[in-house]
């Protein structure tokens, strides 16, 4: 599976947001500015973010985005679905009733040997994400560099 760059960028931008003051809104130039990120296409991933409401974006002077709940409720399937879409990785397109006995009125999604196990593994894939949240990457962050937490909130500004 193939996730788009924008994953990335929106899982890094919520942990930097994370460590702003409450209410902090950042402007999308601001943010795009810390990883040297083209403004435009961050913009869109972090529209994205709010309409699925892990952001609020404001207008105005002192506009910008700041996270739209607390990090400890923002898991990472979130971020990823927001940005991806919920559709899954693997769609069957039960190709096996056009196969050697394959029947139309069968749902192969549900018979299917490969079906069932990449269903399987899709469904670990996103037990693993959902169970993570933007607070524990907060938090190992922050254990492996204390540093990084003043850092980003100085480069924020």
């Amino acid at each position: 599976m193939k996730m788009s760059e924008g994953v990335e960028w929106a899982l890094h931008t919520c942990v930097n947001l994370s460590w702003t003051d409450p209410g902090e809104a950042v402007p999308a130039a601001r943010l795009a500015e810390v990883f040297a990120l083209p403004t435009a296409y961050l913009s869109k991933h972090l529209q994205a973010l709010a309409r699925a409401g892990i952001l609020i974006s404001t207008t105005g002077p002192r506009g910008g985005f700041r996270l739209g709940r607390d990090p400890g409720d923002i898991t990472l399937l979130d971020v990823v679905t927001a940005i991806e879409g919920p559709e899954d990785a693997f769609r069957c397109r039960r190709i096996l009733k056009d196969g050697p006995g394959g029947r139309p009125d069968v749902d192969y999604r549900r018979t299917c040997a490969v079906s069932q196990a990449m269903r399987k593994a899709e469904l670990a894939w996103r037990a693993e994400l959902a169970g993570q949240t933007i607070a524990d990457i907060r938090r190992t962050v922050e254990q492996r560099d204390p540093a990084a937490a003043p850092a980003t909130r100085e480069a924020l500004r």
